[in-house]
């Protein structure tokens, strides 16, 4: 059984990941039309691409969202790992996309007709900073479990 430490973390990746995907999706997919998940073929096979994309997204929120309900109910979230995990999925999911699906596989582009650099900066950079946030929540949490420990008087 995970501890609650790996089960805060899990919970909020899992949910950073659904909300990146669903931002994603929304955003970039419907309403502004740049791309669809997967470009190198018809509409209907991008339009297609996007359902899965969709499911698997809400899958990341929903198994996310119980297994922090199931924390909350045992008493056992740890709040800071919640968020420092939100920021790590959604950073990560950012990354991965941008690098990963964007370049290496060319699956799609954030846009096309246009100068890309733009886009890739900022894409890459806003999940860089996401990672970089939940690090840094990770090690704020563990700075303050370390100084908490000290600061109690043995038995």
């Amino acid at each position: 059984m995970m501890r609650a430490l790996d089960r805060s973390l899990t919970s909020g990746v899992l949910i950073g990941i659904g909300v990146a995907a669903f931002l994603d999706e929304t955003v970039f997919h419907q309403l502004l039309h740049w791309h669809h998940f997967y470009d190198r073929s018809t509409s209907a096979a991008g339009l297609v691409s996007d359902g899965f994309f969709h499911a698997g997204g809400w899958l990341c929120v929903v198994v996310g969202l119980f297994l922090f309900a199931d924390l909350q109910r045992r008493g056992d979230t740890l709040v800071r790992r919640v968020w420092a995990g939100g920021f790590l999925g959604w950073g990560s999911f950012q990354v991965y996309d941008g690098l990963i699906q964007h370049k290496i596989f060319g699956l799609h582009q954030i846009r096309y007709h246009v100068n890309l650099l733009p886009y890739d900066l900022v894409w890459n950079l806003s999940g860089a900073a996401g990672i970089l946030v939940g690090v840094l929540l990770l090690l704020r949490g563990r700075i303050s479990a370390t100084a908490s420990a000290r600061q109690r008087p043995e038995r």
